[in-house]
């Protein structure tokens, strides 16, 4: 029997020279705005990735030009924190290096430019670098930003669970130079000995992983939906160790039963010391035991599902040299922010600002960004990117309050939202996204209004429903996790999923197909009408929607998810 033919990326990443391909002369080159098709997979893991504006393909075609592109980078930030001096820095490259001029903060706590030239791709990584940020390992292959719950407010066991995050992400880093020999313009190494990396080996990871820290009874990171998640766990107030769950990710393709999204295991409680040897060993494991000749495959939730949990977990232990012990109980709800103000048990203050869509931008009368500037340059503490897409300003002295309150209010920055609108979610989708096949965050701030006025006109306006939307089923705002997830199907078409839970512990299911505004509106009139008529006290939408029978729960996400 012959063997399998990898997958084209796997040859592309065996041949690279540890990543480096030709990236370097084709930055070089004046001929065109684009990469090679080979580099094009091998930037990712610098962390950016080529676009192109589809809004003007068929004009620049029909002028015989090839298309706009232009590159989203995205930075490496552990938990969300950046200083305001980094803030300052992240936003004169914004402002002066892409053409978006603007910043939007990400579902992964951190953030993105768009519209970027191939020319101010170094200048502006450059940039990055003075102010100790880098892009390395944003995007590819490999271990992604992590997360970590941003509360603020129980700052002891924050702080611990966040230095947990910045660990596990430096531990995992690629070891390779390509970053900083092309970006950063460092001297390659002379050495007779060939590059190693000691965790990735030199094919990398069979596809992305993600990873997040969560502080119960927060659940603001989505902690079920990552490949790896830590969920802390605490004595009279001390991080003692961690819930390890894995298995988790959001990507699936229409039409194609084998690939579904996955709420990630439950394996058991690590004690703090040991969870570098269990986030290697979980990587090790998916390294040597993932799918790596078919993509759409190789996501760790498939290989647990391929190999079975009790192989897997077996392998993990073995691997890490130490066993887990039995789940601690721990209670994970809400996974919204807290806007506003609130006060620290360090005496403290925070704002949480609600942004749009997580677009950072001067509009018309909200001159957002001149807002965080001005902000920027007169806060004392940090700033916090949540993985709701907003930003809090955290660690603000009782006499600093009143002056940052009054430039937040002056810029547009401090806005009433609903429940619901404060709990969702979309991804960028058109015109930049390659993958995208309907709007997301272009529209979906309308849809939100038509969900407010349904909410009202049921009286339920009270009452958070998580709404998530994506132009497309690869699931970059976690919608397969919302209480309503629409996922594009086509422009102005959706596919609307119900049934997922409030707390994030239970997928949704598709009970509409490539449906239009009207049509998802229609279907939630009535679900709202019987919603606010047969709830019982302090049920969830999601909750109700199982209960009373409108789809069925996501149990076994292989089985039901499709069935």
């Amino acid at each position: 029997m012959s063997e399998q033919k990898l997958a084209v990326n796997e040859y592309l990443k065996t041949d690279s020279d540890y990543l480096r391909g030709t990236i370097k002369e084709g930055l070089a080159s004046q001929v065109t705005g684009a990469f090679s098709d080979g580099d094009q997979q091998l930037i990712k893991f610098h962390g950016f990735y080529q676009q192109d504006d589809r809004d003007l393909r068929n004009e620049r075609k029909a002028q015989k030009l090839e298309p706009l592109y232009s590159f989203m980078l995205r930075a490496r930030v552990p938990g969300g924190v950046c200083s305001p001096e980094q803030w300052l820095g992240v936003d004169k490259i914004a402002s002066e290096l892409t053409s978006s001029h603007s910043i939007r903060l990400t579902t992964r706590q951190t953030f993105q430019y768009h519209g970027i030239p191939k020319r101010n791709l170094k200048t502006i990584i450059q940039g990055l670098d003075r102010e100790a940020l880098d892009s390395i390992a944003a995007c590819g292959d490999v271990n992604r930003n992590v997360m970590c719950n941003p509360n603020p407010v129980e700052s002891r066991l924050h702080a611990q669970a966040f230095e947990w995050a910045k660990k596990l992400s430096d531990h995992l880093l690629p070891h390779t130079r390509a970053y900083a020999e092309i970006w950063l313009d460092e001297e390659k190494l002379l050495s007779t000995e060939e590059e190693v990396e000691p965790v990735y080996g030199k094919t990398y990871l069979p596809r992305k992983f993600k990873m997040a820290v969560a502080v119960p009874p927060d659940n603001d990171v989505d902690v079920y939906t990552n490949d790896l998640g830590f969920i802390a766990v605490a004595d009279n107030g001390e991080l003692v160790g961690f819930n390890l769950v894995a298995g988790g990710g959001m990507g699936s393709t229409h039409g194609e039963v084998e690939t579904f999204p996955r709420l990630a295991d439950d394996f058991g409680f690590i004690k703090a010391e040991d969870t570098l040897k269990f986030a290697e060993a979980v990587m090790t494991v998916q390294r040597d035991w993932g799918n790596r000749v078919n993509r759409k495959r190789s996501r760790l939730k498939y290989t647990i599902v391929d190999h079975g949990f009790e192989a897997f977990k077996a392998e993990v232990e073995k691997r890490a040299g130490v066993a887990f012990e039995p789940v601690r109980e721990v209670t994970i709800g809400d996974r919204g922010d807290r806007y506003g103000w609130v006060k620290g048990v360090d005496d403290k203050w925070h704002l949480t600002l609600f942004i749009e869509g997580g677009r950072i931008k001067d509009y018309p009368g909200k001159p957002l960004q001149t807002g965080m500037r001005e902000l920027a340059r007169v806060h004392k503490g940090d700033f916090r990117m949540t993985s709701n897409q907003n930003i809090i300003i955290a660690g603000v002295d009782e006499q600093d309050k009143a002056q940052i309150e009054s430039i937040a209010a002056a810029h547009g920055l401090l806005v009433n939202v609903s429940p619901s609108r404060g709990h969702s979610i979309a991804c960028v989708a058109l015109p930049t996204c390659p993958l995208a096949m309907a709007e997301a965050e272009r529209y979906f701030p309308e849809f939100m209004d038509r969900i407010d006025e349904l909410q009202a006109k049921h009286g339920i306006a009270d009452q958070p429903i998580v709404v998530r939307m994506t132009g497309c089923p690869n699931g970059c705002a976690r919608p397969f996790a919302a209480e309503i997830g629409l996922v594009g199907k086509a422009p102005g078409r959706y596919n609307l999923y119900l049934g997922a839970n409030f707390e994030g512990t239970r997928l949704n299911k598709m009970v509409r197909e490539n449906i239009q505004e009207t049509e998802i509106l229609a279907a939630l009139d009535t679900l709202f009408a019987a919603y606010a008529d047969k709830r019982e006290a302090t049920e969830s939408f999601g909750d109700y929607c199982v209960r009373s029978g409108v789809v069925k729960p996501v149990i076994d996400a292989a089985r039901d998810f499709h069935g």
